[in-house]
């Protein structure tokens, strides 16, 4: 049976007080991306037609993260915390409007696969009015369960407060995640009542409501790792760890090698070409692409992407960058172009083939193709209320300790000798361009500045 519109309703109103965090549970980050920006990641990849994400009172900062990610999706306020099944109600709106299949996520699940978001519509469409997502547990304890029948029809969710010694021994535990043939869930609902340990409106109570209904109920399994929710600082570093493995499996599936895999440290929308080296202790923040055969040198940290500008980081065919280097946002190291150690680049194009090969910043600044910048130069590139452009031209080169007050341009093939404070009228093309004051050298000063300093003691 071919799938309807989904709609996908994401629960982000709780604001995990285990934390011990100012910020909202759903917004600290896995990979560089928010946890409620994940589970939207993964709700566009589903294909979902519409999504609405409930958020509790005075979580504006949430609001504001789900309208950055995605500006199209509906925002819902959850007035009490008075459980899963009252949280889904304050969607009502968007479940009325709808005319499909809807599924009911957890903004804490960050590790959850579009793959499985399809499967659980395909379950629906496929003929279930109720779906529910489930894992066999290490140890199901505080889980609750999913009791099934031979056939594998669901019966019951039963809360482990709830729940009798025998159904304790369920090792099949809920992850919270459910389906439904829209047309049935605002009725289900409404039939949800608050007789439980907790007072509480459960979503899961909708499966026996269906049953009772002669509505048909399933459940599917997935792994215990992608439906892991986070709760905790500790939590949230388990999942990171979680993350990265993935992460760094694909990159080397997809033909890069790492030297040393559990010490890259990749973002949610890293770009890795084919025959790539990533060598150890590397970071690399949002927004960067690397192209293939380009090689990352050890102790490297690439900032990433800027929110303003949208502009990122991306290291061109068969570049070199590092040791030591450090990759700000708007950065483009070009083909066949280097980056030594200890070289800060920030919001600057290297041309085909430019050299900096160590002891440099450049900011706001174009390098030409094959121009050489030398050791301690830097672009002065802010004034204190301005900052402003310097262009270095193709095939220049920038003796060692220059310093390059914005804005200026360095012409095609023109030197600037050592030490040069360059400013004010631009270097023209192939010329030569000195600051060095004349030397003058006195002979005997330094014996005679000796015996001074040592009367001065005596």
């Amino acid at each position: 049976m071919s799938k309807r519109p989904l709609l996908i309703i994401i629960l982000a109103a709780g604001r995990g007080t285990r934390m011990k965090s100012a910020l909202p549970k759903v917004l600290h980050a896995i990979g560089g991306l928010s946890m409620v920006g994940h589970v939207i990641k993964v709700a566009t990849a589903a294909g979902a037609a519409s999504t609405a994400v409930v958020v509790g009172p005075d979580m504006d900062n949430v609001r504001d993260e789900v309208a950055r990610l995605d500006p199209e999706a509906e925002v819902f306020v959850q007035l009490g915390q008075n459980g899963t099944g009252d949280a889904v109600l304050a969607a009502r709106t968007a479940i009325e409007g709808h005319r499909g299949d809807i599924l009911v996520l957890f903004a804490d699940t960050p590790l959850l696969g579009a793959a499985t978001v399809e499967r659980m519509q395909q379950a629906v469409s496929d003929g279930a009015q109720v779906a529910a997502l489930g894992f066999h547990a290490a140890d199901p304890t505080g889980y609750g369960r999913l009791l099934t029948q031979g056939n594998g029809n669901l019966i019951a969710i039963r809360e482990e407060k709830d729940a009798t010694e025998t159904e304790r021994e369920v090792d099949f535990c809920n992850s919270g995640l459910m389906g439904f043939r829209g047309e049935h869930l605002l009725t289900l609902l409404n039939e949800v009542g608050n007789t439980n340990a907790q007072s509480e409106y459960y979503l899961t109570d909708v499966v026996e409501i269906a049953r009772t209904r002669g509505l048909k109920v399933t459940a599917l399994s997935c792994s215990e790792t992608e439906v892991f929710g986070i709760n905790s600082r500790a939590q949230l570093a388990y999942a990171e760890r979680q993350f990265q493995a993935r992460r760094r499996a694909d990159v080397m599936a997809n033909g890069a090698t790492l030297i040393d895999p559990d010490s890259v440290f990749f973002s949610h929308d890293t770009q890795v070409g084919r025959d790539v080296v990533i060598e150890p202790n590397v970071f690399l923040g949002p927004g960067v692409v690397i192209e293939d055969n380009a090689i990352v040198k050890a102790n490297c940290h690439f900032q990433g992407i800027d929110r303003k500008s949208q502009a990122g980081v991306r290291i061109c065919k068969g570049a070199e960058v590092g040791p030591f280097a450090r990759l700000r946002p708007g950065v483009t190291i070009g083909p066949d172009a280097s980056v030594g150690n200890f070289v800060e680049v920030k919001n600057a194009t290297f041309q085909a083939g430019a050299k900096a090969s160590h002891l440099t910043y450049i900011g706001d600044a174009n390098v030409g193709a094959g121009a050489n910048i030398g050791a301690g130069t830097i672009t002065c590139n802010y004034d204190g209320f301005v900052k402003s452009q310097t262009e270095i031209g193709a095939g220049a080169f920038i003796g060692s300790n220059t310093a390059l007050v914005a804005p200026i341009k360095v012409g095609d093939n023109a030197y600037v000798g050592a030490g040069s404070v360059i400013s004010g009228k631009d270097v023209e093309a192939g010329a030569l361009s000195v600051t060095r004051a004349s030397r003058r050298d006195f002979a005997g000063w330094t014996e005679k500045y000796r015996e001074k300093q040592l009367r001065k003691k005596t």
